[in-house]
């Protein structure tokens, strides 16, 4: 089990450093990288602004969580208190 492990990872290796060789030690290669390199720009770009707008959905759930339960708070009355006198708990 840990030989096929050891060969994947060998093999995983090999193939990444021929990729990071051919993108920059070739001409072909960096042609290949400058055409590229717009693209993840533009990727990282809209991921950022995906990013931003699941922060503010979050923000507004998390507001409107808390409108909802201090309209519910209001609404029903206070519970007793658990533990009678300054006891905080049963400990």
């Amino acid at each position: 089990m840990n030989n096929w492990r050891v060969l994947g990872a060998s093999f995983v290796g090999a193939v990444a450093g021929g990729v990071a060789g051919y993108l920059f030690f070739t001409d072909a290669g960096r042609r290949v990288r400058r055409q590229i390199e717009p693209a993840l720009n533009d990727f990282a770009r809209e991921f950022a602004s995906f990013r931003e707008t699941a922060v503010k959905a979050s923000a507004v759930a998390t507001d409107s969580w808390k409108l909802v339960n201090e309209a519910l708070n209001e609404a029903a009355p206070a519970p007793p208190p658990r533990y009678p006198g300054r006891q905080t708990s049963p400990f």
